[in-house]
C-alpha cells in the first residue's frame, strides 16, 4: 500500500462523495456517510484533518486499493 498521509476533511469528504458516498448523519464529533452495496457504514472524526489510519480503515470498508485513493484524489 502507497504512503498515505494526513488530509483535510474537506478533501476527503470530496473524494467519498466522488465514489459514491452520500452524508446521512451526524453523531457527536463522528459524520456518517453510506453507500448502496456496503455492509457497514464509512465514519470519519468531525476533525481538521482525517488521520492515516481512519482513511485506511475506510477504504478496506469501501473496497478502494491505497493506489485508486491516490489516483482519485490527483483527480480531485
Amino acid at each position: 500500500m502507497p504512503n498515505i498521509t494526513p488530509i483535510k476533511k474537506k478533501k476527503f469528504i470530496r473524494f467519498l462523495e466522488f465514489v459514491g458516498c452520500q452524508q446521512v448523519r451526524t453523531k457527536g464529533d463522528h459524520i456518517i456517510f453510506q453507500k448502496a452495496g456496503l455492509e457497514r457504514p464509512v465514519v470519519i472524526v468531525d476533525d481538521k484533518e482525517i488521520s492515516p489510519f481512519i482513511i485506511r480503515s475506510n477504504l478496506r470498508t469501501l473496497n478502494i486499493s491505497g493506489e485508486e485513493y491516490i489516483e482519485i484524489l490527483k483527480r480531485l
